[in-house]
């Protein structure tokens, strides 16, 4: 049911219970019946009003559906109405009604489904790695969250920003730096010389040849360093390594199809004064203490949920890390972004209380659950049965690269997306691979592709789907997909309000099978003229959602296969 067809229907709903029960306060929702049988839309309003106005709930439902019937305007929109259960309204569809979706499509066409500009500003904060290695599976369930639920709110009328939070500052990088040196040096990473904590990977064999070799590499900032083959020089490795990396990871972004609108580095709170100033602010609201030489924040007063207070500032003078996190997210809500989002992997979990805490400390206007957080699980990739845990080139993980390699990216969005963010997840690279039923995104593409083909074989009566009368559309399964397409725009709003790009993944999944099930049991290109050229616009209109939706996704819908 579209979502004007809907408000219309509540307006009806709402008219009859103000006309029965005057002072009664309730919340109008329809909802699709778990059983299709019982019909298109069901309402519980009789049940949620029968106790307060101590009446039968079935007897008040028969009054409101008595109500409903004699109101003409109902019956454009409704084909019967029935009483289920303990007092559940069910709601049969005209068939006009349902066959009002081609008309929206149509008019919309890429823009079915979305809304209006409103003004409101929305940053999504997501991948975020620490430029010491390459991207990833983690990342990549990131970037494949981030930039769906990007597209997601855009759809819903916000204005996105997609930032990419660099961690330049701090005993990584530092661990970065002394092990460049240590390869460059000629240490090998099994010698005993080799930093206890430092990186194997090849890639760090990669830099040292390059920054003794004196290249010159460009960030995604456009800022390019130049190597000083200077191996004594640490501060300088140090740059050209985390230049080198993020030059690195920049690729793996592009090869996945993202781009970020800014790049904004840790090392710059730091060289900005703007943790000693968010330091100073929280020392001056009240909210700290000394205690052992060490400055705390009172987070356990400042209603964030967090179980301790948390050190600020440690004993040698450094500062713990939410504190630059802490004056970084002043600086999203001073750049005017009411709202944002963190996605993150569930081993920040203790970042989300803190971060909170500090900015409710600063008592600058920012509400309780700024940011929003998305905390995701880990991925374990399987490949014939067998886990993979090791990329050659990342020394101890699989990469970013290396999935888009297996299988491409099409396959990697969609498998990260398909899932809730916080469940475990299983990437299988054979299931990825196969052209089968099996694997979602093949499934979904093949619907698209099988529609282009369609619709090339009836070239000639392109230009006049848009006109073409829909009446003779009333089999089930054309009913069943209709209906499906008519959910698409509240399935973009619900998988943004909720922060769930599974919701759409599965959508889409749905609206293929109900497709294919349409296909399997009316044939589209019959000799009725008529009955053909509904048949076609139905088909095209589908064609048009399942691109909609993934490229929403990020996905693409290719028109052959």
């Amino acid at each position: 049911m579209l979502p004007e067809q809907q408000r219309q229907l509540i307006s009806h709903i709402e008219s009859a219970v103000r006309d029965l029960l005057p002072e009664a306060q309730a919340t109008i929702v329809l909802e699709r019946p778990k059983v299709a049988a019982h019909g298109d839309i069901a309402c519980n309003i009789a049940m949620q009003l029968a106790k307060p106005a101590r009446r039968n709930p079935r007897e008040l439902a028969q009054q409101i559906v008595d109500h409903l019937q004699a109101n003409p305007a109902v019956s454009e929109l409704v084909a019967s109405i029935e009483i289920a259960g303990p007092g559940f309204i069910n709601f049969r569809l005209a068939a006009a009604a349902h066959q009002a979706v081609l008309h929206a499509i149509t008019q919309q066409g890429e823009r079915y489904g979305h809304v209006a500009a409103h003004g409101k500003k929305l940053m999504v904060e997501f991948v975020s790695a620490n430029p010491t290695g390459p991207l990833h599976v983690g990342h990549a369930r990131q970037a494949a969250l981030g930039d769906a639920l990007c597209r997601l709110y855009s759809s819903q009328g916000y204005e996105v920003l997609r930032e990419f939070y660099y961690n330049d500052a701090g005993n990584q990088i530092n661990n970065l730096a002394i092990s460049v040196q240590a390869r460059a040096r000629g240490i090998e990473p099994e010698s005993p010389d080799f930093p206890a904590d430092g990186y194997k990977g090849d890639y760090i064999m990669d830099i040292a040849r390059d920054f003794l070799a004196g290249a010159t590499v460009q960030a995604a900032d456009g800022n390019s360093v130049t190597a000083s083959r200077d191996i004594d020089n640490l501060d300088d490795i140090r740059s050209f390594a985390v230049a080198y990396l993020r030059r690195e990871q920049d690729l793996d972004l592009q090869a996945f199809n993202l781009k970020f609108d800014n790049f904004y580095l840790e090392s710059s709170l730091y060289t900005s004064g703007r943790v000693e100033q968010t330091v100073q602010r929280l020392i001056d609201s009240g909210h700290t203490y000394e205690h052992e030489g060490a400055l705390w924040l009172r987070t356990t007063e400042l209603g964030t949920g967090d179980d301790k207070d948390r050190v600020m500032r440690k004993t040698d003078g450094g500062y713990t890390y939410f504190v630059p996190d802490v004056a970084y997210h002043v600086t999203k809500w001073e750049r005017g972004y009411q709202h944002a989002i963190n996605i993150q992997g569930s081993d920040h979990h203790g970042t989300v209380a803190r971060v909170r805490a500090g900015l409710q400390a600063l008592d600058i206007g920012i509400p309780k659950d700024y940011p929003a957080y998305i905390l995701h699980k880990m991925v374990k990739v399987m490949r014939e049965g067998a886990e993979v845990k090791i990329s050659k080139r990342a020394g101890s993980y699989v990469t970013m690269r290396d999935l888009i390699d297996w299988v491409g990216q099409d396959a990697v969005r969609y498998f990260l997306i398909q899932r809730r963010a916080d469940s475990e997840f299983v990437f299988d690279i054979d299931l990825a691979l196969s052209r089968s039923d099996e694997n979602p995104v093949y499934y979904i593409q093949y619907a698209h592709a099988r529609i282009c083909s369609i619709l090339a074989q009836s070239p000639e009566l392109r230009d006049q789907l848009t006109e073409a009368d829909t009446g003779p559309l009333t089999a089930p399964t054309e009913f069943a997909l209709l209906r499906r397409l008519a959910e698409f725009p509240n399935a973009l709003a619900a998988a943004a309000q909720d922060l769930a790009p599974h919701q759409l993944a599965f959508w889409l999944r749905d609206c293929a099978a109900d497709f294919h099930a349409w296909y399997n049991s009316e044939r589209v290109l019959v000799d009725d003229p008529a009955l053909k050229l509904a048949r076609l616009r139905l088909a095209d209109a589908t064609r048009r959602v399942i691109a909609n939706g993934l490229d929403l996704l990020g996905v693409s819908a290719p028109e052959r296969m």
